[in-house]
């Protein structure tokens, strides 16, 4: 079981274009200013089994013959060990039957301390990582993708490449 807060089928405002948004349940950080407090609880949200959640996001990834992108935030969605094992059942199968759809996955962890963690194919199966806590001090709404300066668009298909 994982938990989840929610899960949008037809996000225009997170990520890129049309998107499946997926929430995590679940929050170390407890940034200030955070934008998805109630996330934090990992007691919190709602009780998920594997199989299910996976075939309710890969049927609204092409609902209506529409293909959408994949976004995984919290939350934090690298966190524990449930979360890890579900993203490394999720991603491949979602990469396999959607090879054409960009993958999107937020972190409060930054890149260095991610590529310390042993996540399994996770990376592998991304094609942006949004990385770094929200910090109040660098808010910028202008940004694409991400809420404070200090958070980086990290591109994993083009070697590690941070762009804006």
């Amino acid at each position: 079981m994982i938990r989840i807060a929610g899960i949008v089928g037809d996000d225009v405002v997170n990520g890129e274009g049309v998107s499946v948004s997926l929430f995590l349940q679940g929050c170390p950080f407890h940034c200030k200013g955070c934008h998805n407090p109630e996330t934090w609880d990992s007691k919190g949200g709602i009780p998920r089994d594997y199989n299910d959640l996976i075939n309710e996001i890969l049927e609204k990834l092409s609902k209506n013959g529409i293909n959408r992108n994949l976004n995984i935030l919290g939350g934090e969605t690298l966190d524990s060990y449930e979360k890890i094992e579900f993203l490394n059942l999720l991603l491949p199968i979602v990469r396999k039957q959607n090879p054409d759809i960009k993958i999107l996955l937020w972190s409060g962890y930054t890149l260095d301390k991610i590529l310390e963690m042993r996540l399994g194919n996770i990376l592998n199966n991304i094609d942006y990582l949004i990385d770094g806590p929200f910090k109040i001090e660098e808010r910028d709404i202008t940004l694409k993708w991400r809420g404070s300066r200090n958070q980086r668009i990290i591109d994993i298909k083009n070697g590690l490449a941070i762009i804006d």
